[in-house]
């Protein structure tokens, strides 16, 4: 029994010793790892809920710009801007808000978004689509080297016809024609038939004397 109580001793002497030497350490690495844990499960929380908010506000947005109600389509921009800028809801928003209030003719704002979606990340293909809809709205200002300009900009493979029929648009009103023809028929090659945008090319096409189905360009 006193064998026992000797070893029992020993072992709190021991005890005692590491925690008077590493006490400290271990209390603070434990509160160092509560604290991260609970900062990752707040994050992972702020992050659910922006992305919560964000999917309602780009509903709102959509409606809106399906209902052509531009005013709407602003005021629902402006919230998913101040409420959820950091999302991909906003650059999705942002491309939505861009079409509708270019076709409502305010182009300074429609650039705007077009810039928001660039600002928040420019190498993806949100990215390549905005650069696409700026060149058709520098095009549309006369703006020929800024068109120009973006339509350098490498983009995915699955957006090249668009890509290839602002050519065309930017050649013609550079007095280039033949290259303006060469765009155009290899922005019509590049979509499927069922796409419907493919016979307003083949339009500009036929506007240029071309007729690409007969000349056997299918893609």
């Amino acid at each position: 029994m006193a064998a026992y109580d000797l070893e029992e001793q020993e072992q709190l002497a021991q005890l005692k010793a590491f925690w008077a030497r590493w006490g400290n350490l271990i209390t603070w690495t434990l509160t160092l790892v509560l604290a991260a844990y609970a900062a990752w499960q707040g994050w992972q929380y702020w992050q659910q809920r922006q992305a919560q908010q964000a999917a309602v506000l780009l509903d709102e947005l959509e409606q809106a710009a399906r209902a052509g109600q531009v005013e709407r389509v602003q005021q629902a921009w402006a919230d998913l801007q101040a409420r959820a800028a950091r999302t991909e809801q906003a650059r999705l928003g942002a491309l939505l808000a861009a079409r509708a209030l270019a076709e409502a003719g305010q182009a300074e704002p429609a650039r705007a978004a077009l810039q928001f979606v660039l600002q928040r990340r420019d190498d993806d293909e949100l990215a390549a689509l905005a650069r696409l809809r700026l060149a058709g709205l520098a095009l549309d200002a006369g703006q020929l080297d800024e068109a120009q300009r973006l339509l350098q900009a490498p983009l995915p493979a699955a957006l090249q016809p668009w890509r290839d029929d602002r050519l065309g648009d930017l050649r013609q009103r550079q007095g280039q024609l033949q290259a303006a023809q060469e765009a155009y028929l290899q922005a019509w090659r590049g979509m499927a038939p069922e796409v419907a945008y493919r016979s307003l090319v083949e339009a500009k096409l036929n506007a240029l004397g071309v007729d690409p189905a007969a000349q056997g360009q299918q893609p």
